[in-house]
């Protein structure tokens, strides 16, 4: 898999999915907390990441 984002996006998902089930009790309320969560990774990463991209590595 070369994918990062591909990786981040499974990994969010997954993190979003154990943390909905432990903090909420009903079905619908761990879904949307749940895509919220998932939604606010992404999005942090992202912006994240531009944020870094101006330095280098080297």
């Amino acid at each position: 898999m070369q994918s990062h984002l591909l990786l981040m996006a499974i990994f969010a998902f997954f993190v979003s999915l154990v943390f909905a089930v432990i903090a909420k009790d009903t079905l619908r309320d761990q879904l949307r907390f749940g895509a919220l969560m998932f939604g606010g990774f992404l999005a942090s990463a992202i912006v994240l990441g531009w944020l870094m991209y101006p330095f280098p590595l080297s």
